[in-house]
């Protein structure tokens, strides 16, 4: 699967204290660098708990490497694009 985001693009994320639902971009901090921020596609929601993973399985780390993540640490989810422009849009 071709990535939704390229490097550059500049988002827009709503910020909030429910779950993301599977199939969104969710904004969550890594792991491993917790003052670092990862977007990543919620795969599965279950048990107060969220599997994130990447577009492309072969260049990601992901919950495959850092495990599911409680769904609390989860900040928000990405829901629209503004820059560049030419791709500016909402992200679902």
């Amino acid at each position: 699967m071709a990535p939704t985001l390229r490097q550059g693009d500049r988002l827009l994320t709503v910020r909030g204290g429910r779950h993301p639902r599977p199939g969104r971009l969710a904004l969550a901090p890594d792991p491993r660098v917790p003052d670092r921020l990862l977007i990543k596609r919620v795969a599965a929601v279950a048990d107060g708990r969220v599997d994130l993973r990447g577009d492309d399985p072969h260049a990601s780390t992901d919950s495959r490497t850092f495990g599911v993540l409680p769904g609390t640490v989860v900040h928000g989810v990405v829901a629209y694009r503004y820059f560049p422009v030419e791709r500016a849009g909402w992200i679902s």
